[in-house]
């Protein structure tokens, strides 16, 4: 889409920037990377009044144009390339009302770049509820830029907001705040000078943050060094120079249009909340109690919509097995692409469910407090706090997590997050984990209250959380490094959930699981059905002459017959042979061949597993058997013990491996992307697959 305008969105974090953009731009937006660096650009569309279309740039969170991250250092390099392809025509800085001072740094910063800018004062609803009076028309005008009053989560003022931006040519340039010139005067004119720049703010931050700037040449880059050493330049004296000269600039501005009341400075409600949810110990029990009523929820609530789906499919496939003649392309059809597309679609309500409930947590401000509560047990580990973003956000997703260990500085911390975040449960393993747990354990309730399930599942996750604590200590012993991280966040106020963002978060990661996920499933569902439907050689043929012999037509009935001829053709197809030949080494984990398919072709993707089991039985059980994927695994015997084939011991071994096992092709391309190196993942590959092997091993042999 072609725009009219750029506009970059630009702001602290926690003052409704992302809630900002996603009001503006609805569904109308993309994520890509920015040039050059592995950091996530979100760009959208917006109608302005005039007809135009405006491109909304949402920038990465920041407290200042000092950059303390690789994120950080987007929003300088995007507002001062004026080469670069995102530069703007336009910034918005969005303001928290709430929290003025410290958001007017940033502004005054981004004001001395002399870039046409819109102020967005956000949150006034908040400002209002603590007795803050603003003079926006006196504010304006000693800033000498339009200033709009928005509530970005009630969607309040976005339409002045909009026309506004429609008169951004209109736009005067913004009254400078401080004499950025006496701060290094003999500097700043000389790189003024060589480097041909009008601005000397851009001038002095260019004298900071050369050495990490792309938009510069090497020899641009080393005469700016040489400068700063004749002239005797001081970066972090500058800086404090420069921040104690623009707090004395707001400071007056805010004493004559701002009207905070001595109230204000009381505690305030999120405080006396936190004084329970933050507790070392009340805390550590409110969340678990969370997590349990998430998963309880998850298979309690889900159980409808999921037997509806699953009916659907069961219906689906009985009617194409009626209606088309019998054949190859049929059977590629109701077993491959039907029977491989129920593996996805029934799990849609659990993913649903499962990010309705990351969301809440996250707009309420919650998971803010979890990662300030994990932080000390993180440092117990040679963690930073910074790592516990990354790991939580792992319940999720391990690829966004480990992206989003770039805002961790210390080189130590952050590759220890990245090994050990793929241990935690992520959604992918949800549908085995569910799969798995309604096979073997029984849908009881527990003080007629707690579904044994829910229990069961809730377990799984808090597994996967210490046993990434436990082995990010073995790796704080073995990594060598003398750099200490440290961990600084601001906790938001708790908010009421925007519930048209929950449903928006719903239906984006149900289709991201349906269209990403599916089609890697499918794919894999059909490739399978090729492997399990043709063997090597004459196979198939002498198994139809054996068949077809009077001891087993005048012995079996037909459908036995049809299941036997199946059953036996599947051992004997390339699928068969490739699970027999990895058999001998996961039969110690308890696990057949079929199993060894499954595990084969989940590496892609865990939840491939699913899909992969509905492939298989639906081939092993014959034409027109359409039980659920359930009901078949459930019904599986071993041809020589006949006892079932998924026992409690064999279905733990196998949640226990997936809860280990780098079962993701994706993660092994992230952590390749983030580490620059081909051993980082060879390493993280090799110890989670011994590790889920030897624990799978162990979880069998107990239980069986």
């Amino acid at each position: 889409m072609k725009a009219d305008i750029r506009v970059a969105l630009v702001g602290n974090p926690n003052t409704g920037k992302s809630t900002l953009f996603n009001v503006l731009t609805g569904l109308n937006q993309k994520i890509g990377n920015f040039p050059g660096v592995t950091v996530d650009k979100k760009v959208g569309y917006t109608q302005l009044p005039d007809g135009r279309t405006a491109e909304i740039v949402d920038l990465p969170g920041t407290y200042s144009l000092y950059p303390k991250s690789k994120d950080e250092s987007i929003v300088f390099s995007v507002l001062a390339d004026r080469s670069n392809p995102l530069v703007p025509d336009l910034v918005v800085i969005i303001l928290d009302a709430s929290s003025l001072k410290r958001n007017l740094l940033l502004y005054t910063q981004v004001a001395d770049l002399k870039i046409p800018t819109i102020i967005a004062l956000n949150m006034m609803d908040m400002a209002a509820k603590a007795g803050i009076e603003i003079q926006i028309n006196a504010l304006a005008v000693q800033l000498g830029v339009p200033i709009v009053p928005i509530s970005a989560r009630k969607s309040e003022g976005i339409d002045k907001l909009k026309q506004a931006i429609s008169f951004s040519n209109k736009v005067a340039l913004q009254q400078s705040s401080i004499d950025v010139r006496s701060i290094a005067p003999r500097l700043i004119d000389s790189i003024s000078s060589e480097l041909k720049i009008d601005n000397p703010y851009l001038a002095l931050q260019l004298a900071h943050q050369h050495e990490h700037l792309r938009f510069l040449t090497p020899e641009e880059s080393e005469r700016i060094e040489q400068l700063e050493h004749e002239h005797g330049f001081h970066s972090q004296k500058a800086q404090g120079t420069e921040t104690i000269a623009r707090y004395a600039y707001i400071n007056e501005l805010m004493y004559d249009t701002v009207k905070i009341p001595a109230t204000a400075h009381d505690e305030t409600f999120s405080n006396k909340i936190d004084r329970v949810l933050t507790h070392k110990i009340f805390g550590f029990i409110i969340f678990f109690a969370i997590l349990l009523f998430m998963f309880q929820a998850i298979f309690s609530w889900a159980s409808y919509p999921m037997d509806l789906i699953e009916s659907f499919f069961m219906w689906a496939q009985d009617s194409l097995n009626n209606t088309l003649p019998a054949g190859p392309l049929t059977s590629l059809l109701v077993d491959g692409v039907v029977a491989g597309l129920s593996g996805v679609l029934v799990f849609i309500p659990q993913i649903a469910i499962l990010f309705a409930f990351i969301s809440i947590l996250e707009d309420t401000g919650y998971m803010s407090r979890v990662t300030f509560m994990m932080d000390r047990l993180m440092r117990k580990v040679g963690l930073n706090g910074k790592s516990v973003v990354p790991l939580i956000g792992g319940f999720a997703c391990a690829v966004p997590s480990i992206m989003s260990t770039r805002t961790i500085e210390n080189w130590k911390d952050r590759m220890i997050t990245i090994m050990v975040t793929p241990l935690v449960a992520c959604s992918a393993r949800l549908p085995v984990y569910t799969l798995l747990i309604a096979l073997v354990v029984p849908d009881d309730k527990v003080w007629g209250i707690f579904s044994l399930q829910g229990l069961a599942l809730t377990a799984m996750y808090v597994f996967s959380l210490l046993s990434a604590i436990i082995v990010a200590w073995v790796f704080k012993l073995i990594l060598k490094s003398r750099e200490r991280g440290y961990f600084i966040m601001e906790l938001p106020v708790y908010r009421m959930p925007r519930w048209s963002n929950v449903a928006f978060s719903m239906y984006d990661r149900s289709k991201s699981f349906v269209f990403e996920a599916g089609k890697v499933i499918i794919a894999i569902s059909i490739i399978l059905w090729v492997l399990a439907s043709y063997g090597p050689g004459d196979r198939f043929e002498k198994l139809d002459q054996k068949y077809a012999r009077a001891e087993y037509t005048l012995s079996l009935t037909p459908e036995q017959l049809q299941t036997a001829i199946a059953t036996e053709k599947l051992e004997n197809s390339y699928a068969g042979a490739l699970g027999h030949f990895i058999e001998p080494a996961i039969r110690p984990l308890g696990y057949d061949w079929k199993i060894g398919i499954a595990l084969i072709t989940s590496f892609a993707a865990r939840e491939v597993f699913v899909g992969t089991m509905a492939t298989i039985y639906s081939v092993s059980g014959g034409d027109g058997n359409t039980a659920s994927v359930l009901q078949k695994m459930r019904d599986a015997k071993n041809p020589k013990t006949q006892q079932p084939v998924f026992t409690l011991a064999v279905a733990f071994s196998l949640m226990m491996f997936y809860a280990f096992a780098m079962q993701c092709a994706s993660t092994v391309a992230i952590v390749y992307r983030e580490t620059k190196s081909w051993r980082w993942p060879a390493i993280q590959f090799a110890y989670m697959t011994v590790l889920a092997y030897v624990v799978s091993f162990i979880t069998y042999h107990l239980l069986k």
